[in-house]
């Protein structure tokens, strides 16, 4: 699941950094300190899970969910009792009390995970339709290799072709499979099973080299199973 981390309080962060990282099937996506900041990273990511603190500056996390029109999975975390009916009357996921313990913690992640995971049982689609010019092209998904971005457009490389798309690269990281695709650059996403090889972040596919962007870089590693070093 792709988390979100919206604290105010610089240990109560530093806690749940810790605790995201030891949980293999979380995966960091960012961390703010304020709801505003929140708002274009919901925009522009696929978040999957949001841990929010209640009490910021600006505006409170309560009001960041009463604005959002479609939000993920929330686990509120604060330092106030009070707030616990408001935040049911929300349909938040959970409320963890500070300080809380790891055990409460995976406890809350486990009941979201649960959720999230009823429909890991039913079949993945093996192809996507884009916009490419004037139609719909269906596209294998085992045939894309890798996504590069051409200003305006997405190139999308397949093993027989190249398709040109006017789609975002945040359109299209909402619509293939996290487990199979990663974006590594901000002007590339890759097949992950494609990978011939990884040298001084820099992946070799297809024989083209791309870079991996710092942005990127901590989540590709988690992806594959390997931590950057």
């Amino acid at each position: 699941m792709r988390c979100l981390l919206i604290e105010d309080e610089p240990l109560a962060m530093l806690r749940l950094k810790e605790y995201v990282a030891r949980l293999p099937f979380l995966t960091l996506i960012d961390a703010v300190d304020n709801a505003l900041d929140a708002i274009p990273i919901i925009q522009r990511e696929p978040i999957d899970l949001i841990f929010l603190d209640i009490e910021m500056d600006g505006i409170t996390g309560l009001q960041l969910l009463e604005v959002l029109p479609v939000r993920p999975a929330v686990i509120l975390t604060t330092a106030f009792d009070h707030y616990a009916l408001r935040a049911f009357d929300l349909q938040v996921d959970d409320y963890l009390l500070k300080p809380y313990t790891f055990e409460r913690f995976l406890q809350a992640v486990t009941r979201v995970r649960q959720t999230f995971g009823k429909h890991d049982n039913e079949p993945e689609s093996s192809f996507l339709f884009v916009k490419a010019e004037y139609r719909l092209q269906k596209i294998s998904l085992d045939q894309i290799i890798f996504i590069e971005g051409m200003r305006d457009y997405r190139r999308i490389h397949l093993e027989t072709e190249k398709i040109m798309t006017l789609e975002t690269f945040g359109e299209l990281e909402q619509r293939l499979p996290h487990q199979r695709f990663c974006r590594v650059h901000k002007s590339y996403l890759v097949a992950l099973n494609k990978i011939e090889s990884i040298e001084r972040d820099r992946i070799k596919i297809f024989q083209t080299v791309i870079p991996i962007s710092d942005k990127y870089r901590d989540i590709f590693y988690e992806r594959i199973g390997r931590p950057a070093k």
